[in-house]
């Protein structure tokens, strides 16, 4: 059994900040995620994908992120339980919470934080003949992890929004043959992408196939090694491949978080932005998985939620307690 101040639901980039915040007040934390590793989409999803609106940082990778918000905690020591989804929880008589994780780890805690993100996420597949068949490392990929995968390999990207181009345009200089298709003609994603797409295609160092899908995989039992492209005039083409990459969204879903009784707003948390709690006091809820007038899913905008939500935890800690805030630039080095 866990037991610690601040329990936080997700260890993506708000919920790592928060255990920053709750450090500078003098209290522990315990991060709980259902994926083996810290960071959330950053870890799991675009790792290598750069970010360019951290305040201080031009330009930093979505890992590297993760791996500074890491350092910046250790400090304050924080546990964690990954690989485990928080199933359930209960509310006691004198205002702390016990939490289960699917695993059977319990937790007891004084105040929880919800930072779970958009919940837990699955791919929308598209409609292609023998796309399970090719899953599981077989050669369909619904998400780049790691670039350096796609060295020198034949690939196919299928999609018409962001990652669809962003990838496109990264794996160029990676992959020996990147072929990007498109059901339609324009594209759902940043007009500087879609040119850049463009002109990767105007200098050969990509094919650009539009008004087409990909429409069946070809392979032995091993590996993908075909991808058959049909336009929308029913001419199909048949090419080799070493990957496809189908990049059409993910489909979030909020799971338990649902059914603990909280208020929600079309699956998400509506909170009280004086501190982010949410319709049951001594719970929390920060980043994409809260939802507010004015609300803008950002991760700058998840580590402001954060501070505030500590500030809230606190007092509902220690009701009595008056804490004076003190900067970081005055007490120096922070620890715990």
């Amino acid at each position: 059994m866990v037991s610690t101040d601040i329990c936080i639901i997700g260890a993506g980039p708000v919920g790592l900040f928060a255990v920053f915040e709750a450090g500078l007040l003098k209290l522990r934390c315990h991060v709980v995620d259902a994926l083996p590793q810290p960071g959330g989409q950053l870890t799991e999803i675009y790792p290598k994908k750069p970010i360019y609106d951290i305040p201080g940082f031009p330009e930093v990778l979505a890992g590297d992120l993760v791996d500074n918000l890491m350092k910046q905690i250790e400090p304050f020591h924080p546990t964690f339980t990954l690989g485990e989804r928080v199933e359930r929880f209960a509310k006691l008589e004198d205002g702390s919470f016990q939490l289960y994780t699917t695993d059977g780890t319990e937790i007891q805690c004084k105040a929880v934080a919800i930072a779970g993100g958009l919940g837990s996420f699955e791919p929308r597949k598209p409609a292609v003949e023998n796309l399970e068949r090719f899953e599981g490392g077989k050669g369909v990929h619904y998400m780049v992890r790691d670039p350096e995968h796609f060295r020198d390999k034949k690939i196919v990207i299928a999609g018409g929004g962001d990652s669809a181009l962003d990838w496109t345009n990264f794996l160029a200089n990676v992959a020996s043959d990147v072929t990007l298709v498109h059901r339609g003609t324009t594209f759902r994603g940043a007009a500087d992408s879609a040119e850049k797409v463009q002109k990767l295609h105007e200098a050969g160092r990509i094919k650009l196939v539009l008004s087409s899908n990909v429409t069946h995989l070809h392979g032995d039992d091993e590996m993908l090694q075909q991808v058959t492209i049909t336009g929308n005039n029913g001419q199909a083409e048949t090419v080799p491949v070493d990957a496809f990459v189908p990049l059409f969204g993910l489909t979030p879903k909020l799971g338990p978080i649902g059914e603990w009784g909280l208020a929600l707003d079309n699956d998400a948390v509506v909170v009280n932005t004086l501190d982010y709690s949410t319709s049951l006091p001594g719970v929390y809820a920060i980043g994409d998985i809260n939802t507010y007038p004015g609300k803008l899913k950002l991760i700058l905008c998840g580590f402001h939620e954060a501070a505030l939500m500590c500030q809230g935890a606190f007092k509902y800690i220690y009701p009595d307690k008056k804490y004076t805030l003190k900067y970081t630039t005055v007490n120096g080095a922070p620890s715990l």
